[in-house]
């Protein structure tokens, strides 16, 4: 079976700059994937993750977004998105941050955006997910 394509990218933890290649990359790999704003929907969410690691690690990121198996993976297929970082500690996710507070709304957007994600350790660090299908979840 044929697989999707794949964006791969590690990233330096001082180069917050990275956040706005990786969109890019991720949007020309979209360009012909899933229904309207479901792209915009993946870079708002990479942008949220790739930023989080960056900001909140020192050793930097690995981000790795794929489109699932198949020949239609490239137009139907379900995103995944992994931004693996080198840190043990776990993210915190708020309910609601105070109005005011000018952080804290990443991992809130990716709980209530996205189609899955999660958590899990890795063997240095763990890694961030998220999945979206290309036509949304009912």
């Amino acid at each position: 079976m044929a697989r999707g394509p794949v964006l791969s990218k590690r990233l330096a933890h001082d180069d917050l700059a990275a956040v706005a290649r990786v969109r890019a990359e991720l949007r020309e790999m979209l360009r012909h994937w899933g229904g309207p704003g479901r792209a915009d929907l993946a870079e708002l969410l990479i942008s949220e993750l790739v930023t989080n690691a960056l900001v909140h690690t020192d050793r930097g990121a690995r981000v790795t977004a794929a489109l699932g198996d198949g020949p239609g993976a490239r137009v139907t297929g379900r995103l995944r998105v992994e931004v693996r970082d080198f840190v043990s500690r776990h993210p915190t996710l708020r309910d609601r941050p105070a109005e005011d507070s000018t952080s804290g709304r990443g991992l809130l957007l990716v709980h209530t955006l996205a189609d899955a994600w999660g958590v899990r350790a890795h063997e240095v660090g763990k890694v961030l997910w998220f999945e979206l299908e290309a036509e949304g979840v009912p």
